[in-house]
């Protein structure tokens, strides 16, 4: 790994960027965004910070073609999840080729060869753009990436979050749900007046298990597997000795690319429905809370064969083509009609209380990015 590589990873892994909607004291990404910023402008690489809510900030940064070739949009977060239970998560530490600290992996070795791939783009002489966007939010709710994608587009996209030098072209999405069942509150002595709100949930909770049993059954994913649901958090009830008047249940239920948002809705109320229909004193009502669609990208998309063919040279064996669990914003990207494609270094410890990156596969990923943005962006 290159010491300016290597340097650049320590200085943005030992910048708080704790997202604020995950920790209420998280400093978010003003500082480190201004650092991004500024790093761009001392290369000569025109940059600038987008501020997508108050002290939250994306950070764009440039390098222009000619203006007749395709262009190609990187993309990494900027934002990285609490630190509970870890000593001096901000304090990088090499071992054994390692380097430790929160979001070395998820995501800054990402960011880290991006930039630098950026920087190396500026001499190539390219055909089309090369645009980093490094983005709030990713770790709650997408703010800056939605954002991002009201100004900008390109003809392909690939995301560096963490992958272990394989090529991801699938990811599941989400979407939740909470339901609420409603009794009737009373003294615990008096059953004739009371209609237990917890109870009816418990019946809820049943057909959640029949769904899971249900998706499971289904034909699989090539690559995913199958859709799940989860019954994640629950709350009800006023005291001890009453009736609950109320029971509030959330769910998660993880999705296939193919899967839609009212599809899911449908097959949740047609679960509720069977309920009520049994039992009129059984009350219940559903609201969709957030949804994120799931990705994917066909095997032969160009930007996933030039990626393919880059890292085949890089590492000296073809990279894996895999499906993965959890979602990214590779669906936002898609669903704004570019075609994205998932690659970034190896590593453990996402969202864990010790987290790595290994220092070799950032350099392998930033070769494959400035090998792929100089494929991609030539003249067509």
């Amino acid at each position: 790994m290159t010491a300016d590589l290597q340097t650049l990873l320590s200085q943005l892994v030992a910048i708080d960027s704790t997202n604020p909607d995950l920790v209420p004291e998280g400093k978010g990404e003003g500082e480190i965004s201004l650092f991004v910023e500024r790093w761009f402008q001392d290369q000569g690489i025109p940059a600038e910070r987008q501020q997508v809510a108050p002290g939250r900030y994306n950070v764009i940064a440039r390098v222009l073609g000619t203006g007749n070739g395709r262009s190609l949009l990187l993309n990494a977060h900027l934002d990285v999840v609490g630190t509970a239970g870890m000593q001096n998560p901000f304090v990088p530490r090499i071992e054994n080729g390692r380097l430790y600290g929160r979001g070395a992996y998820d995501m800054k070795g990402g960011l880290a060869a991006c930039m630098v791939a950026l920087l190396k783009a500026r001499d190539l002489q390219l055909a089309g753009d090369v645009i980093l966007t490094a983005v709030a939010d990713e770790e709650y709710a997408s703010i800056g990436m939605q954002h991002a994608l009201k100004t900008i587009s390109a003809d392909a996209a690939i995301v560096t979050e963490p992958t272990e030098l394989a090529l991801c072209i699938a990811h599941k999405g989400f979407t939740w749900h909470e339901i609420t069942t409603t009794g009737k509150a009373a003294h615990g002595s008096r059953p004739d007046l009371g209609t237990d709100a917890i109870a009816h949930m418990g019946r809820v909770l049943g057909k959640i298990e029949q769904w899971q049993q249900d998706l499971q059954a289904r034909p699989a994913h090539p690559l995913l597997g199958h859709g799940s649901v989860h019954a994640s958090l629950i709350q009800g009830g006023q005291e001890l000795s009453s009736y609950p008047e109320k029971c509030v249940l959330q769910i998660e239920r993880r999705t296939l690319p193919h899967e839609e948002v009212p599809q899911i809705e449908a097959e949740l109320q047609a679960l509720l429905f069977e309920l009520s229909h049994a039992d009129a004193s059984f009350a219940v009502q559903h609201q969709t809370t957030l949804h994120r669609p799931g990705f994917e990208v066909p095997a032969e998309a160009p930007i996933v064969q030039v990626v393919l063919q880059e890292a085949t040279q890089v590492l000296q064996h073809p990279p894996a083509l895999q499906g993965m669990t959890f979602w990214m914003e590779s669906a936002l990207l898609q669903q704004a009609g570019i075609p994205a494609v998932v690659f970034g270094p190896s590593g453990a410890g996402a969202h864990a209380t010790e987290e790595w990156v290994e220092l070799e596969s950032v350099q392998q990923c930033c070769e494959v990015l400035v090998r792929s943005i100089r494929a991609f962006c030539q003249s067509v």
